[in-house]
């Protein structure tokens, strides 16, 4: 089920879901996500809503965005690597998909027109 977009509010405040300090051996994963957490979404950038999309962080408010981001350019990378943002929103589970259709077939939509999509993205298309 998608969310309405609070461009203004993170996804602590969205979530209401607000995580402890990472401790001090935490991975620069772990404490890079946790403060994207605290962020307003309408200040992610791609490799922000990258990196948290593919650690399942926030996907109901996290996955209309990059999907705005998708339509406007489906190549669109962060830090990895060209369309790395589509690489994220691809590999998320079917049921993320089964929870929001209407996401699933905007998601469809993007890359109806892509004809260089990878063989290891490809294998997500049957959302």
């Amino acid at each position: 089920m998608t969310r309405p977009l609070y461009r203004d509010r993170s996804l602590e405040e969205l979530e209401d879901d607000r995580w402890p300090a990472p401790s001090g051996d935490a991975t620069r994963l772990v404490a890079t996500a946790h403060a994207l957490r605290r962020k307003p979404i309408g200040e992610l950038t791609v490799e922000d809503m990258r990196l948290l999309i593919g650690q399942n962080e926030g996907l109901p408010h996290l996955l209309p965005p990059a999907l705005e981001v998708l339509r406007r350019d489906p190549m669109a990378e962060g830090h990895m690597y060209e369309s790395d943002l589509l690489a994220a929103v691809l590999t998320r589970s079917p049921e993320t998909w089964s929870k929001s259709p209407e996401l699933g077939r905007e998601l469809r939509l993007v890359v109806s027109d892509l004809s260089d999509l990878t063989p290891d993205l490809k294998r997500f298309l049957a959302l």
